[in-house]
């Protein structure tokens, strides 16, 4: 196969030295801003003159922003491989996914064992690097919920713990010359990388010729193996030789290794700035213009193609090989390393068959236009992640994940309008809130995105003050299942505006929101409590007295878990008050300490942004299916409080919340918004193991609701929609669901089509 299709890319092979180390990595820091893809160094633990190729991987990744790094072949015999897949991986997430593994099978080996190395024959050193390679992949596969067993020759592993997973597929290029490595290229390694100075006429072709049938052989595509070449030569006015002459002689002699021997990758082995210069301006675009030109006229496809490991993992009923080219860089598929991150959500864990990562609004059209072709397989819309309900994973369906469209813009001052993105964080938005000391009540949890609770209603810290998150919602553009985007306001499109606060899961996608926040202290009150719950049922009731007594400025929320015999139930009370006066904190925080013995307090002044700092950062990794429960109550009467004491003394409950609404939630008009159910002062949550068993005990505080919030409900019955919705609500959305959804694109959360 002359050639394989391989983009065209270039690196430079720079030598470690100590002498000056600053000089070394002035080079690789050269390299990336004359425009080479990676920037390789050769790996010689014993070699006292060189620095250490890990640690100057790591500081020149460091002092780097795109260039991709690696070694030029790293030693692995002399590093032990499930140490090296943590490393790799590690220098690939510190760095943004810059981190290319270069391997080899060792060599000199006196100088070797002298570090304390074990001798291997050649025919033992590629045995081992086989099993090391089998390790890596092990550790990186960090989706895999078992650990990792490896019974090998030369490497065991006896349960170790997998990950962390890379940011990206970390590539596997082996330094291989003869059969046995060679055919271990073709059937395990992603990239083959000789030197060209080491090779005969025809090597190239023969290595191709096993590599590739060793490929086919062990079930793969030869494309999917990378060829990459370092090559060495001299800029010189007239031709001396191989790679010895003007500029245009390399042009036509690394041409030809392109198109005849698939090299896709060239790796100028220099350490004269000069000489990368040159390359870097004279040659690189020079080559490129003619491999395309020449592929143009050939009819040769470019590309990458996935690994046949990773197509093997791929779901019935998608269409991968259609997915759209402004989709298809940032895809992820069950077979990719990236996986791990975008499966699950904040609770559940999930097995997509394909998530799809916009970057804008035009990405999210294109999305959509893939969806209308998979009619029957489940889709699933996620902002950040965090998703209780679990709607925003799914197994073996599409995923259409937001978190790359996630901007959060002042827009105007003087009104306090803000513009936020669907993917962003609420700990994002607080923060960027807090120089100007505004908020926007949005949830108690930083980590939430913000499309799923600013569609849903979004019951925050600030409810009782200044409403639902959707209350404060002015605009919105949203790509509709038709791919059309609009413009959502009082104004236009007023009935989709109307829909969206409450229901908007079920009208398509909104990439922006604008808001009209308030204004706020630079500190607010912050308060912890921890009360003995021996008799839960008048801690309830007595909680929820001074809840509804108290001033708007106070918004708390209650959290207790599951009663065993034998040990004492204490309950957790939350608040926040909005004001910056420690009296007025105390006055106000005064009632809910009362409502049982006191066990322990913590009260604060800290700015908004610092409660909303309470999330680790980066992806969900849930687990398993948690069954929630959710209910909208007006009062915690006296019936309600005994049994909801019987259901956490059930067993059925390993979590019991009960949040503050009421106030100005309820001076909002009950068909203002899709979300109607205005007339409840709390909103219960339930999350039990079993589902069944929650089901059952549900049953009996059940009655006893007016409503349900859908963020935290996981029953999939047609009967929860209409606990969401009032009847006239319901029968409206219906409505509107048939104009703008007619095709029922968005059923998968909460659907109200009839």
């Amino acid at each position: 196969m002359p050639d394989y299709g391989h983009p065209l890319q270039f690196g430079t092979f720079i030598t470690p030295s100590n002498n000056p180390p600053q000089n070394t990595v002035a080079l690789a820091q050269l390299s990336e801003q004359l425009g080479y893809d990676l920037v390789t160094f050769q790996d010689h633990p014993y070699q006292p003159a060189f620095l250490d190729t890990w640690t100057l991987l790591s500081w020149v990744a460091a002092q780097t922003e795109r260039i991709h790094v690696s070694a030029n072949v790293l030693n692995l015999p002399m590093r032990p491989p499930a140490v090296t897949a943590r490393a790799a991986a590690s220098l690939d997430l510190l760095s943004g996914g810059r981190f290319d593994l270069g391997l080899g099978a060792g060599g000199f080996w006196d100088a070797m064992e002298a570090m304390g190395s074990r001798h291997l024959t050649p025919g033992q050193a590629v045995d081992a690097l086989s099993e090391a390679i089998d390790v890596i992949h092990g550790i990186w596969s960090a989706g895999e919920r078992a650990p990792l067993r490896i019974a090998g020759e030369y490497y065991q592993l006896n349960g170790a713990k997998r990950g962390p997973a890379p940011a990206h597929d970390i590539p596997i290029w082996l330094g291989a010359y003869k059969p046995r490595m060679l055919r271990l290229v073709g059937r395990k390694a992603d990239g083959w990388l000789p030197s060209l100075g080491y090779m005969q006429p025809g090597d190239l072709a023969r290595g191709n010729a096993t590599i590739d049938e060793s490929a086919q052989a062990a079930g793969r595509d030869p494309r999917e193996i990378r060829r990459l070449l370092n090559i060495s030569g001299r800029f010189s006015p007239a031709g001396g030789g191989a790679l010895d002459g003007p500029s245009e002689q390399w042009v036509d002699e690394l041409l030809q290794l392109a198109l005849e021997d698939g090299i896709g990758t060239f790796i100028l082995s220099s350490d004269d700035p000069a000489t990368l210069q040159q390359f870097a301006t004279e040659v690189m675009p020079a080559l490129s213009d003619a491999v395309s030109r020449e592929r143009s006229s050939h009819g040769v496809a470019e590309g990458s193609i996935r690994s046949a490991a990773a197509r093997s993992q791929r779901r019935d009923g998608i269409d991968y090989d259609s997915v759209p080219a402004s989709l298809a860089d940032d895809a992820v598929e069950p077979g990719d390393s990236g996986f791990a991150r975008v499966r699950s959500t904040y609770l559940r864990g999930g097995s997509p068959g394909l998530v799809l990562r916009p970057r804008d609004t035009a990405g999210v059209v294109d999305a959509l236009a893939y969806v209308r072709r998979h009619p029957d397989v489940p889709l699933g819309i996620r902002s950040a992640g965090h998703g209780v309900s679990g709607r925003s994973t799914n197994d073996g369906g599409i995923v259409i994940d937001l978190s790359q469209i996630n901007a959060v813009e002042i827009l105007d001052t003087a009104t306090r309008r803000i513009r936020v993105e669907p993917g962003a964080r609420w700990s994002d938005v607080a923060s960027a809130l807090a120089p100007h000391g505004w908020a926007l009540t949005s949830g108690d949890y930083g980590g939430v995105g913000v499309g799923g609770l600013a569609t849903a209603g979004g019951v925050g810290w600030f409810a009782r003050e200044h409403g639902l998150t959707i209350d404060h919602l002015r605009s919105a553009e949203i790509v509709l299942a038709d791919g059309s985007v609009v413009r959502a306001s009082a104004d236009q499109n007023s009935d989709l505006f109307w829909a969206i606060r409450g229901a908007g899961a079920n009208f398509g996608i909104v990439v922006s929101f604008e808001f009209e926040v308030d204004e706020i202290g630079e500190s607010i009150g912050w308060a912890q409590l921890t009360l003995d719950a021996s008799d839960p049922a008048a801690l309830l009731q007595q909680w929820g007295a001074a809840v509804e007594a108290a001033p708007r400025d106070l918004t708390s929320e209650l959290i207790m878990g599951g009663i065993k015999p034998g040990k004492q139930a204490v309950a957790q009370v939350l608040a926040v008050v909005d004001s910056d006066d420690p009296d007025t904190i105390i006055d106000r925080l005064q009632p809910l300490a009362d409502s049982a013995p006191l066990l322990d307090q913590s009260v604060q002044l800290m700015p908004y942004s610092a409660v909303m700092a309470n999330a680790r950062s980066g992806f969900h990794d849930g687990r398993g299916e948690p069954h929630a429960r959710s209910g909208l109550i007006e009062h915690i009467t006296p019936q309600f409080a005994a049994a909801a004491q019987r259901l956490l003394e059930s067993g059925a409950v390993y979590f019991f919340q009960i949040r503050s609404v009421g106030a100005a939630v309820s001076d909002v008009d009950a068909d203002a918004t899709a979300y109607a159910n205005r007339s409840a002062n709390f909103s219960v949550v339930a999350l039990g193991a079993n589902g069944e068993r929650l089901d059952a005990m549900w049953e009996e505080v059940y009655g006893y609701f007016t409503g349900l919030y859908l963020s935290f409900e996981t029953d999939l019955r047609a009967a929860r929609i209409e606990d969401a919705f009032p009847p006239a609500t319901l029968s409206r959305l219906r409505e509107l669901k048939d104009r703008y959804d007619p095709d029922n694109m968005f059923r998968d959360n909460f659907n109200v089509a009839g």
